[in-house]
């Protein structure tokens, strides 16, 4: 049993998904991977049954039929590692922009902070940090995660950034109960349903000391607007679900 579930979602990564870097996150004896292919009609699927053979014990892959986005494979992942007895559950994007080495950065943070339920990475770019980050998706970025800390009324400085750790509690439970109205701002809704539960202090944001931009991204100018004007979406659902 590992204590610490890491769930990578992939759908067409088959060239762009690093299996050094997934080994190098089980360098730490507690961390199993969950890898989720979300209906990938590419050699995804071949490549994380590769990946998974050479530890059993340590990876496991969960195979979705047909795309279901995003939202719903890291959805989907996160409920099946709840059930795995772990402590923490936590989510990484399948290109690595934020490296193992990064990641259990991040889980060593959480371990050392007890008071902490949700750790999410940040990239903040500040001197000493490695950030590299599109000019546009960066100055994107920050007038969507401006708008997601006043729908959330929490003092966020990114929201997106695909690295996030989740002590495995009841309120992280009944937050994936019911599927994300949004595809592209989903971690927004995922925070807010926890912060309906959570106090503030249970958050916690941690800058990132390097991450990439990968190129090859699936996420468009096209998508970042849509992203943004769900937020709306999200402020309803998020107003909806405090009053049930």
């Amino acid at each position: 049993m590992q204590l610490i579930q890491i769930v990578v979602p992939c759908f067409n990564e088959a060239l762009r998904f690093q299996p050094q870097q997934a080994h190098k996150l089980l360098q730490h004896d507690g961390i199993g991977l969950l890898l989720v292919n979300d209906g990938s009609t590419d050699n995804t699927a071949a490549v994380l049954d590769a990946v998974a053979s050479e530890q059993p014990d340590r990876i496991t892959v969960l195979h979705l039929e047909k795309n279901s986005g995003k939202a719903e494979a890291v959805r989907a992942g996160l409920n099946l590692a709840a059930q795995m007895d772990t402590q923490v559950v936590g989510y990484l994007d399948a290109d690595f922009a934020t490296p193992a080495e990064e990641m259990l950065r991040l889980v060593d943070f959480l371990e050392s902070t007890p008071g902490t339920e949700v750790l999410l990475g940040s990239r903040w770019m500040h001197l000493g940090a490695d950030i590299e980050r599109n000019q546009l998706r960066h100055y994107g970025g920050r007038l969507f995660a401006t708008l997601a800390s006043q729908v959330l009324n929490l003092r966020v400085y990114d929201t997106q950034c695909g690295a996030k750790l989740f002590r495995c509690s009841d309120a992280l439970r009944a937050s994936l109960d019911d599927s994300f109205v949004s595809p592209w701002a989903f971690d927004v809704e995922l925070i807010g349903r926890l912060r309906q539960q959570l106090p503030e202090k249970a958050f916690l944001e941690v800058p990132l000391n390097r991450w990439v931009d990968v190129r090859g991204s699936k996420i468009t100018l096209l998508d970042m607007i849509r992203a943004t004007f769900s937020l709306f979406a999200v402020s309803r659902a998020l107003k909806a679900r405090r009053q049930t």
